[in-house]
């Protein structure tokens, strides 16, 4: 069929790149008549039918900006590597393509506007990962480009973004270790460092409430330094604790890790979950009990809302909330009995 065809279709023929066909076949400057005279030649002997973005904006780039910190990404294997994969098939499912930049920590110091965004490469952007709040009010005061965010926001800012339901989720979480007979339970992340793990910790302090569990400061355990970078000594023993909820599988990895070190045993020692249900392929991934985070779910409502938002007809505005469901695996014992 027709619709088929798309922009990277056609410069793969062409051997360009997919922006020069962008241009060529929406008539904007760039490319020479020379070029454009090819590259429509090639679009019409393809059978290249103009849909999607290029109807929607009156000839757009078709290209999305995927901005994410660098100290979020990790690689293709991290947790927001896998979020960003998800979010370019999204793009691509609606004749879109997502170009990626990482954003260095002094280009969000300093605020500068992502470069796709000062060459005008793309119709839109998607920021992924937490920003620091001067950053976010730089990104919302620029121009007309529309902007979705992904896994952030602050409370006092209008943001249109998509989070995961990190509050209810660990909310859920800690019921579940209580129903299994536990009492005396930690949470394990530094909760100022993003408003995605203050969400759950606050998750974690409602259902300890609720259940008429007495909270104690010595309960709230970091998991980094304030640069974000992740501590490889959490802690070495479980002290009076009978089970600890951690902000990510990362650090619920690494927490196992530490107590196994120190001659502890989990489950049969300790209790301990995490949250996302990720850790990379081969990584005792069949191990940890978490909460899932929904990440096609969030990708894909994501890309719509930021389409909608282009095409200026409905979406919906403002944050938009994505629940998951707890996963048992072999990380917490029923203390019921004891």
């Amino acid at each position: 069929m027709a619709k088929d065809v798309t922009l990277a279709d056609i410069a793969a023929k062409v051997g360009v790149s997919n922006v020069a066909v962008s241009r060529a076949l929406s008539g904007k400057s760039g490319v020479s008549e020379e070029l454009r005279s090819r590259i429509k030649s090639v679009a019409q002997e393809m059978g290249y039918v103009s849909s999607g973005s290029s109807r929607a904006n009156g000839g757009g780039t078709g290209n999305i900006g995927v901005i994410i910190p660098e100290n979020y990404y990790g690689d293709s294997l991290s947790f927001y590597g896998r979020l960003y994969e998800r979010v370019v098939k999204a793009l691509y499912d609606n004749n879109y393509y997502g170009i990626l930049e990482m954003l260095s920590k002094e280009d969000e110091m300093a605020g500068n506007l992502p470069r796709v965004m000062q060459d005008e490469k793309v119709d839109g952007l998607i920021l992924l990962g937490q920003l620091s709040e001067q950053y976010l009010g730089t990104i919302t005061g620029q121009m007309d480009l529309p902007v979705l965010f992904l896994d952030t926001y602050v409370p006092y800012a209008e943001l249109d973004t998509v989070i995961s339901d990190g509050y209810y989720g660990m909310y859920q979480m800690t019921n579940y270790l209580i129903q299994e007979g536990h009492r005396k339970i930690g949470f394990v992340g530094s909760v100022d460092a993003t408003s995605s793990i203050a969400d759950r910790y606050w998750g974690y302090r409602r259902s300890l409430r609720e259940n008429g569990i007495l909270f104690s400061d010595g309960w709230e355990i970091p998991d980094r330094e304030e640069n974000g970078k992740m501590f490889d000594l959490i802690l070495s023993s479980p002290g009076e604790l009978d089970a600890y909820v951690c902000n990510s599988d990362y650090t619920a990895r690494i927490l196992i890790s530490n107590f196994e070190k120190s001659g502890y045993r989990v489950p049969e020692d300790v209790s301990v979950v995490g949250f996302d249900n990720y850790l990379p392929a081969g990584v005792e991934e069949n191990r940890i009990t978490s909460y899932e985070v929904d990440i096609n779910r969030m990708a894909n409502l994501c890309v719509e809302s930021l389409i909608g938002k282009i095409r200026k007809t409905d979406y919906v505005k403002g944050i938009q909330t994505v629940t998951g469901r707890i996963i048992r695996k072999k990380t917490v014992k029923n203390r019921n009995g004891q």
